[in-house]
């Protein structure tokens, strides 16, 4: 497989999997609740894609940067309304 395509595939995998996100960063930030969203899984998850995006940096690939930065944003959001104490509502 050339490049161009490479980087098709990988670009088609990071929206899927960063789209994936957005639901749920979105429902968090409406109804401002947390109760169900476990903080333990999002801190190692949040620790995993910041791994991957330095990673993607080292490796020099788009794609994965791209990624990885957005999920790493989308991932924040929900560990802060966690954080903030909006859990129980």
């Amino acid at each position: 497989m050339n490049d161009t395509y490479l980087n098709l595939l990988g670009f088609s995998a990071a929206v899927l999997t960063t789209t994936a996100f957005v639901p749920q960063v979105v429902k968090v930030v409406k109804t401002k609740s947390t109760k169900d969203i476990s903080l333990l899984m999002y801190l190692l998850f949040t620790a995993g894609v910041a791994l991957w995006l330095i990673y993607g940096f080292a490796i020099s690939s788009l794609p994965v940067i791209v990624a990885n930065a957005i999920t790493l944003l989308l991932s924040i959001v929900i560990i802060v309304y966690k954080l903030k104490g909006n859990s129980s509502r």
